[in-house]
């Protein structure tokens, strides 16, 4: 944390490229240590947000600093994205929505956890309790913990965040260190993204719904993994790094858009649900008889839709070609691709079939 170093975008780059990567690799020929490898990013992230909240909440009092009034914390609201301040405030929840992707995960691994029906819900469930409380908690104790908006808005850090604990903690060495505690459990949850993705990109293939499907469906003998979906999903994701270098506004557009086309996703899967009676699903554990049922699915669509259309709104006012909002331009173009793809695809496409998991292609550490 140099006071006169400044970053540069292909910084960002290359760590992103060595990122992606050691997580590709690891994904790829260390199916055994995937496990332990995952107790012990969700045992960081407990840790690192206990010690962030400690940290935050007492080193103010040690340094003699002041902490930040209650009216600040609670009460002071500056807009200044040119909007009315209430569209303001719902246009910010997107920053919240993106907890979307955590649940979303959990779904896609429905096929390799034992009684998943009963299981992903509670998963599901105790992730947003813990994120809630978890959250709530690390908020108030960092708003306590800033001196300065105005020195976090006009810091040439990459992350604002490394100046908010380093008025928090007193030093910048101290800001290292928080900002190493979110770094680390960050990485590590990147390696099960990219399970994730790798599994959602085969089982795809598997029942003919990609390009190349019979090509990106195999499961490789020798590491007893999806190699070539693994590899697709390093591949994909080097592509958009790419595109960060040659334009953040294009980047941005495309990260922006996860919010948007995940929350889609589930649409597509609810609305069909509600339209037809909720009577072509087999009710699970957690299944909610009669009108309840319904409200609750035409809240979340009517919910989803409404905020997707808020959220494809520019991210302040007045706008211009560099910091223009192009969510709406990635979801629309990407469902056109995906509307040809169908027609093309509709004739031969087998849909979901069921796979025996300790067939004889896979190993008993194989996820």
């Amino acid at each position: 944390m140099h006071d006169n170093f400044e970053t540069q975008q292909w910084h960002v780059f290359v760590a992103f490229i060595i990122i992606t990567w050691i997580t590709i690799l690891i994904v790829l020929y260390l199916n055994r240590a995937l496990p332990p490898i995952e107790i012990i990013s969700g045992f960081f992230v407990v840790a690192g947000v206990v010690i962030t909240i400690l940290v935050c909440a007492i080193m103010p009092h040690v340094n003699q600093q002041p902490y930040a009034t209650n009216y600040s914390v609670w009460r002071d609201w500056q807009n200044a994205t040119g909007y009315p301040s209430g569209f303001a405030f719902l246009a910010g929840m997107l920053n919240g929505a993106y907890a979307v992707g955590t649940p979303d995960l959990l779904t896609h691994l429905a096929e390799e956890v034992p009684h998943p029906s009963r299981n992903i819900p509670k998963a599901i469930l105790f992730q947003y309790v813990f994120g809630f409380f978890s959250g709530l908690f690390y908020l108030i104790a960092i708003l306590y913990g800033v001196s300065s908006f105005d020195d976090v808005l006009a810091s040439l850090y990459l992350f604002p965040l490394a100046e908010i604990y380093r008025q928090a903690a007193g030093s910048k060495a101290g800001s290292v260190g928080l900002v190493f505690l979110s770094f680390l459990p960050a990485f590590l949850s990147c390696i099960g993204c990219c399970v994730t993705a790798s599994r959602v990109f085969w089982t795809l293939a598997r029942d003919g719904a990609t390009p190349c499907s019979r090509f990106f469906s195999n499961v490789d003998r020798s590491t007893h993994n999806p190699f070539r979906a693994i590899m697709f999903s390093g591949v994909f994701v080097t592509v958009l790094g790419c595109i960060y270098v040659g334009s953040k506004t294009a980047f941005s557009a495309f990260v922006g858009s996860f919010v948007i086309l995940t929350t889609l996703s589930y649409v597509t899967a609810i609305l069909p649900h509600l339209l037809s009676g909720r009577k072509n699903v087999v009710p699970g554990w957690f299944w909610m008889k009669g009108l309840r049922g319904f409200v609750v699915n035409g809240i979340t669509c009517a919910y989803i839709i409404v905020f997707n259309v808020i959220f494809c709104f520019p991210f302040s006012l007045p706008v211009d070609a560099a910091h223009m909002n192009y969510a709406s331009l990635i979801t629309g173009g990407l469902s056109l691709f995906m509307l040809v793809f169908w027609f093309i695809r509709q004739s031969t496409y087998i849909g979901p079939r069921k796979v025996v998991l300790d067939a004889h292609v896979l190993a008993k550490d194989a996820l």
